[in-house]
């Protein structure tokens, strides 16, 4: 007889990154915790609150007590919310949409501008597999700054002071002490 922890549960494979499928037996789990989810983030986007309230709302979504130096402006999008992790100090302004249903985490002094996308989730291009979700991490480093309307996209590290320009499509990694810009996004300037 195996154990439990010999088979990951539907949770832990796609934080390791592999392809989530509508027939895999535990989908069941993973469509109730996204109508939890969407419904939660629909009540904390409804009411105008104090940012302790929303960070206490948005602690509840993810599972994890976000630190009292973290401010989130409403509305904030998420479809899953249990793979985000943000550090201390982090600044994420209104109408953000995190898709985390692979990790995002964001490390401390982070700057995100308004409508900024994080996309952890992809769709394979041959259109007989397409209902399958590729996922892939995202990670932004220290003192990185997102500017407005600019899209990471999956497997995506922003390194550590970096600067992701407004607008920008971000593919690729982002080398530490850059600044990138345009879609898509490559190296404009070192810092």
């Amino acid at each position: 007889m195996s154990r439990p922890s010999e088979h990951p549960d539907i949770f832990q494979r796609m934080q390791a990154g592999e392809p989530l499928r509508k027939d895999d037996p535990e989908y069941p789990r993973f469509a109730e915790a996204v109508s939890r989810t969407i419904r939660l983030v629909t009540e904390m986007n409804a009411s105008s609150q104090s940012p302790d309230q929303v960070r206490q709302r948005l602690s509840a979504i993810i599972g994890t007590e976000i630190d009292p130096s973290t401010t989130i402006f409403p509305p904030f999008y998420t479809n899953f919310g249990r793979f985000i992790r943000l550090g201390k100090n982090v600044f994420i302004n209104h109408a953000c949409s995190f898709l985390d249903l692979c990790s995002i985490i964001i490390e401390d002094n982070v700057m995100i501008g308004p409508k900024v996308n994080l996309i952890t989730e992809n769709h394979p291009l041959d259109p007989n597999d397409r209902t399958k979700v590729l996922l892939k991490p995202i990670v932004v480093k220290r003192n990185a700054w997102i500017g407005a309307a600019a899209t990471i996209l999956p497997g995506v590290t922003i390194g550590e002071n970096a600067v992701v320009a407004a607008g920008a499509v971000v593919s690729r990694d982002v080398p530490p002490n850059s600044i990138v810009a345009g879609i898509p996004a490559k190296v404009v300037k070192m810092i």
